[in-house]
C-alpha cells in the first residue's frame, strides 16, 4: 500500500499545550515487533470451558492467517496433546484480496479433548467412522456411523426416523405451533386453539462429511390452506456421535394490531418426536433436568417405595436405569401386584419465567396430574426410553428464554411422544402488539416532540413485528440404553454450554485480522492496569445487571439496556429510546473486542447471546423493511427508526469468523442487496429539508451509519466468496472511490447513491455534514480493514482526514474546511481515531490527543478517571430486588470507552501519559 506522508494537524500552541500537559515515555512499553509468519506455524487451539466435546457431537472453530502465507489448497492436520492424530474437517471461510486463506473452519469430534495442535502442511486423519450422506431415494440418509437419520424432503416430517444398528431409537421428528386468534385482555370469553406443523418446501445438503455434515430444511407451518410462520432448521450431524444438533429458526409474518384482541398469537413453538417404546413398563426409564446436573429420575412403573420391597438389587437397578432382573426373582408379594402400580405416561416441565420451573406427571389423558418437585432454573434436558434403548433432548438457554417446557406423553404405550417446547403453551400467548396508542403523533412535528420528551421516534403503523426472527439451538441423542447418571450429567452440560473450540488471542492478533486493532491485555504499567481494571468493571457490571434486572426471555435474552434512571433505581426499561439498546453506539463490538483480545469464556457467551438475539430480534428478515433494522425502545421493533446501522454486519462478523456459523452466514449474506431498502424508506425523513424522492439512481445515502452497514456486507460477502461476490467487490471499491472523489471526503457527509452504478455522484460543491454518530456503528472498525486489505490511498486520504479533524478546534476545522463542525459529542469514543490516525501517519501530536480526549473529553457523558469507578448495593424498599447500581454508568458510554480503550491500548499504548 502506498504510505501516506506525514503531516501534522494540531497548531504549535496545541502541540505545546499537550506536551505540557503529558510527559512521555516513549518506545518504553513497545511490544516488539512480531516474527514475520512462517506458512508451517502450528496453531494451538483450546476450548472456552470444561477441556473437551464432553456429550456433545462436536465443535468448529474458525482459525485466521496472515495474509499471503497459506493458498486455497492448502492441508492442514490436528494431533492432541500426546501428538495423536485428531480427526478434521477443513473449508475456507475468507479470503484476503490476494486469494490466500485470511479465515478457515475446522470441524472435529471425536479425540477433541485438551489442547489441540493445528499444523498447516499435513494431511488430516481420517475419522473411524466417517459421515456419509445419501441423498437417493424420498429422503436423505445421513449415518455418523453410530446413528442413521432419514431426513424428509417434502410433507411434514423433518427427520422420519434415527436409528441405532437395528433399532429405531425416534421417529416423526416435526414442528408444531399453536395459534392463538384472540387475547383476552379481561377474564371473559373462551380461548380456541388452531394446531400447525412443518410444512417442508426446501432441502439442501450443505456439508457432507467426512467429519461433519449439515443439512438445512426451509418451509411454513401449515394447517389446511393456509401457511404462515416461516421457519429454517439445521441439522448437524459429527463422525461417530450417538446424537445431532439442531439449529431451530422461525421468522415472525403474523398480525397483531394495536388495540385489538384477535390476530396471530402464537402459544406454543415446539419440536415433537414420537419415541418406540418396547421395554416394560418397570424398565421404561424418564429424565427431566432440574437445577445444574440435578435430574429427576423415574420409572414409568415405579417398583421403589412401595409397601412390599422387590429386594434391593431391583430397586436400585431401577434408579440407575438398568434392566430389572426377571420379576420371577423379585419378592413375589411384587410381582403378583405389578398390575396394581399405576403407570405414569405423562411428564411436563414448565419454565415460565428466570426463576421458576414446575414438574408434574399423571398417569395418562383425562386423569389428574401430581406435582412431582420444582426448583428455580432447569437446564433444558430430558429423556425418555428403556434397556433397549431411548432418546435424550435438550433445548440451550432453556430458563434465560423463558416461557420454555418438555412435555413427554403418552411414555406407557407403545409410541411415547416428546415434545421441547421453544414458547410454552402454559404461558400467556405471544403478544408482540405495540405498547401505546400512539399518543397523537400523527404527523412529523409532533412524532419529532414526542422524541424529545421520551426519545422514542414514533411513527403510526412502523412498530410491527412482523419480520423478526428468533433462533434456538436443541441436541437430540439416541441411546443403545438408558444412559448412567455421570453420562446424563454429561450431556445436560453439553446442552448448557455447547463446547467451542477457540484460537488464542495471540493468533487473532499475528493473522492482523479485524483492522489490527486490539493487542492483549497489558498490566505492565500502573496507567495500564487502571484501564484493565476498568474493562473489567464494566463488563462484570452488565453480566451482573443481566442477572439482578432479569433481562431474560424469548424475545429479549441477549440485549441489554440503553440508560438509567437514578431517580427509580432502575434502568428506563419503559422511556421511549433509553430503554433495549438495539446495539446503539455498537456495545457488539466492545464485547467481541474484549473477547478477542482475551480469550475469555465468559464474554464469549455474552457476546454470543448479543449476537443471536441483535442479528434476528433487532432486525427484518421479511417484508419492505428487510435488512433494516430498528432503533431502541420499549420494544425490540417498536421506534420507527428502521436503518442500517442496526442491520449492520459489522456486528455478525466476529462471531462467524471465530464459528464458522452457517445462520450467522445467512444474515451477513441477506443483507448484500440492503442499498435497496433506500428506495423504499428514507432515514431522515422527518428532519430532511430540502426536496428529495428516493430514485433508483439518486438514492441519499451517508457515508456514516448508512455506508457503514452496507459496506460491511459487501465486504463480507467478497470475503466469503459468496453468491454475489464479484457484485459485492465492485460496490466496496466503487463506493470507496467515489467518497474518495467527494470535495470532502467523509466529511462531505453523504451523497446521491445510483443502484445500478453501486457509485456515488461526485458533488459540485464541498459541504461540511459531520455527526458524533457518524463513526460510531462500526465505521472506524471498517474502515481500518478496508485500509489495510485495499490499496486505495485517495480513500485512506479521506478516511484519514476524517479521524484528524473530528476531535480538532473549531478553529483547525474551520481552516481545512471553510467551517467547522458544528456542535459534536462522543470526543472519548473518536479517540481512537486520532489513535488510528497518529500510527498511520506517524504523527505523535494525533497520539497526544488520543489519550487527552480518552482521559479529559469534554463530553459529560464520557468517563473519567475521576468517575466513582464502583456501586452502590441497594435493596428493598429502593429496590425490587437486592442487587448493586452504579448510577453512572450508560451503555452508550460503555461501548465507546471499551472500544477507545482497546484500541488505544493496541494502536498507542506504547505513549501513554504517566
Amino acid at each position: 500500500m502506498s504510505p501516506i506522508p506525514r503531516r501534522s494537524v494540531l497548531k504549535a500552541a496545541a502541540v505545546a499545550g499537550a506536551a505540557a500537559q503529558f510527559s512521555w515515555a516513549l518506545g518504553s512499553t513497545a511490544q516488539a515487533a512480531p516474527a514475520a509468519p512462517r506458512a508451517d506455524d502450528p496453531v494451538t487451539l483450546d476450548w472456552l470451558e470444561n477441556g473437551g466435546l464432553g456429550a456433545a457431537p462436536g465443535s468448529t472453530v474458525g482459525v485466521p492467517w496472515p495474509k499471503g502465507v497459506h493458498h486455497e489448497d492448502q492441508t492442514f492436520a490436528l494431533t492432541d496433546a500426546s501428538g495423536t492424530a485428531v480427526p478434521m474437517q477443513s473449508w475456507t471461510l475468507a479470503y484476503w484480496p490476494d486469494g490466500s486463506l485470511k479465515w478457515t473452519a475446522h470441524a472435529v469430534s471425536s479425540g477433541g479433548s485438551g489442547k489441540l495442535t493445528l499444523t498447516p502442511g499435513a494431511d488430516p486423519a481420517a475419522p473411524a467412522h466417517k459421515v456419509t450422506v445419501d441423498r437417493r431415494g424420498g429422503t436423505i440418509d445421513i449415518s455418523t456411523g453410530v446413528i442413521t437419520a432419514k431426513i424428509g424432503k417434502s410433507g411434514s416430517t423433518l427427520v422420519k426416523s434415527v436409528t441405532r444398528g437395528a433399532t429405531e431409537i425416534a421417529k416423526n421428528g416435526r414442528l408444531v405451533l399453536l395459534r392463538q386468534p384472540e387475547v383476552e385482555d379481561d377474564d371473559q370469553g373462551t380461548v380456541k386453539y388452531e394446531r400447525f406443523e412443518s410444512a417442508i418446501s426446501e432441502v439442501a445438503v450443505e456439508q457432507d462429511g467426512p467429519v461433519r455434515a449439515v443439512v438445512r430444511i426451509d418451509g411454513r407451518h401449515r394447517k389446511g390452506n393456509r401457511s404462515w410462520l416461516p421457519f429454517s432448521i439445521r441439522l448437524y450431524f459429527y463422525a461417530g456421535a450417538e446424537s445431532f444438533r439442531m439449529v431451530h429458526t422461525i421468522t415472525y409474518d403474523g398480525r397483531q394490531e394495536p388495540g385489538k384482541a384477535s390476530g396471530d398469537f402464537i402459544r406454543g413453538i415446539g419440536v415433537r418426536f414420537s419415541v418406540p417404546m418396547r421395554d416394560a413398563a418397570y424398565d421404561r426409564h424418564i429424565r427431566i433436568g432440574g437445577e445444574g446436573t440435578g435430574l429427576l429420575r423415574e420409572a414409568v412403573k415405579g417398583i421403589t417405595g412401595l409397601r412390599r420391597d422387590p429386594g434391593a438389587a431391583v430397586r436400585t437397578a431401577q434408579f440407575e436405569g438398568k434392566k430389572l432382573p426377571d420379576p420371577s426373582t423379585w419378592d413375589q408379594r411384587v410381582t403378583t401386584r405389578l398390575q396394581y402400580i399405576p403407570e405414569w405416561g405423562d411428564y411436563t416441565l414448565s419454565q415460565l419465567s428466570a426463576d421458576g420451573f414446575t414438574v408434574r406427571k399423571r398417569t395418562k389423558k383425562g386423569h389428574g396430574w401430581i406435582g412431582a418437585g420444582g426448583g428455580r432454573r432447569a437446564s433444558g434436558f430430558g429423556y425418555v426410553g428403556g434397556a433397549s434403548g431411548g432418546f435424550a433432548f435438550g433445548l440451550r438457554d432453556f430458563w434465560e428464554k423463558f416461557p420454555a417446557q418438555l412435555d413427554i406423553r403418552d411414555a406407557h404405550t407403545d409410541e411415547a411422544e416428546v415434545t421441547l417446547w421453544l414458547w410454552s403453551p402454559e404461558a400467556q400467548p405471544m403478544d408482540l402488539r405495540f405498547y401505546h396508542d400512539g399518543m397523537g403523533q400523527d404527523t412529523y412535528p409532533e412524532q419529532l416532540e414526542g422524541l424529545n420528551i421520551t426519545y422514542e421516534d414514533y411513527e403510526p403503523g412502523f412498530g410491527t413485528p412482523y419480520g423478526i426472527a428468533r433462533t434456538s439451538e436443541l441436541l437430540f441423542w439416541a441411546h443403545e440404553s438408558t444412559p448412567g447418571a455421570e453420562d446424563m450429567a454429561r450431556q445436560v452440560e453439553a446442552v448448557r454450554t455447547p463446547p467451542q473450540l477457540a484460537a488464542p488471542p495471540r493468533q487473532l492478533i499475528k493473522a492482523g485480522v479485524f483492522g489490527k486493532l486490539f493487542s492483549e491485555p497489558d498490566r505492565s504499567t500502573p496507567a495500564k492496569a487502571k484501564i484493565e481494571d476498568h474493562l473489567d468493571f464494566l463488563f462484570t457490571y452488565y453480566k451482573d445487571q443481566v442477572e439482578m434486572r432479569r433481562w431474560y426471555g424469548f424475545w429479549d435474552y441477549g440485549d441489554i439496556m440503553h440508560s438509567y434512571d437514578p431517580a427509580r433505581h432502575q434502568w428506563c426499561y419503559d422511556v421511549g429510546g433509553y430503554a433495549w439498546d438495539n446495539s446503539e453506539l455498537s456495545p457488539d463490538l466492545w464485547l467481541w473486542f474484549a473477547y478477542m483480545r482475551s480469550g475469555r469464556a465468559d464474554i464469549f457467551r455474552f457476546a454470543e447471546a448479543m449476537t443471536r438475539h441483535t442479528g434476528e430480534v433487532d432486525v427484518y428478515h421479511i417484508g419492505e423493511w428487510a435488512g433494516l433494522g430498528t432503533r431502541h425502545g420499549v420494544q425490540h421493533y417498536a421506534d420507527s427508526a428502521k436503518q442500517q446501522r442496526i442491520a449492520n454486519t459489522t456486528y455478525r462478523r466476529y462471531y462467524y469468523f471465530l464459528t464458522a456459523d452457517e445462520r450467522v452466514g445467512d444474515l451477513m449474506h441477506a443483507n448484500v442487496d440492503s442499498d435497496e431498502t433506500f428506495l423504499v424508506l428514507d432515514p431522515i425523513r422527518k428532519i430532511r429539508t430540502e426536496p428529495y424522492t428516493p430514485d433508483r439512481n439518486a438514492l441519499s445515502i451517508g457515508f456514516g451509519t448508512d455506508w457503514s452497514g452496507l459496506v460491511s456486507a459487501w465486504l463480507t460477502e467478497w470475503e466469503r466468496r459468496g453468491p454475489k461476490w464479484e457484485k459485492a467487490k465492485a460496490r466496496v471499491l466503487s463506493t470507496m472511490e467515489t467518497i474518495a472523489a467527494q470535495p470532502n471526503g467523509f466529511v462531505q457527509g453523504n451523497a446521491l447513491y445510483d443502484l445500478d452504478t453501486g457509485k456515488f455522484a461526485i458533488a459540485a460543491e464541498p459541504k461540511v455534514g459531520v455527526s458524533h454518530l457518524s463513526a460510531m456503528f462500526g465505521l472506524v472498525e471498517l474502515c481500518a480493514e478496508l485500509i489495510d486489505q485495499v490499496d486505495m490511498p485517495k480513500f485512506k486520504e479521506a478516511w484519514l482526514d476524517y479521524c484528524r479533524y473530528y476531535n480538532a478546534s473549531r478553529a483547525e476545522q474551520s481552516a481545512r474546511y471553510g467551517t467547522h463542525f458544528g456542535t459534536l459529542l462522543l470526543f472519548q469514543g473518536h479517540s481512537r481515531q486520532d489513535a488510528y490516525a497518529a500510527v498511520q501517519t506517524g504523527d505523535d501530536t494525533l497520539a497526544a490527543r488520543a489519550w487527552q480526549q480518552f482521559y479529559s473529553s469534554r463530553d459529560a457523558w464520557d468517563y473519567k478517571e475521576s468517575t466513582d469507578w464502583s456501586t452502590k448495593k441497594i435493596e428493598g424498599p429502593t429496590a425490587l430486588v437486592p442487587g448493586s447500581e452504579a448510577a453512572w454508568v450508560s451503555t452508550n458510554a460503555t461501548a465507546l470507552y471499551g472500544l477507545a480503550a482497546i484500541q488505544n491500548l493496541a494502536l498507542v499504548g506504547d505513549r501513554m501519559p504517566s
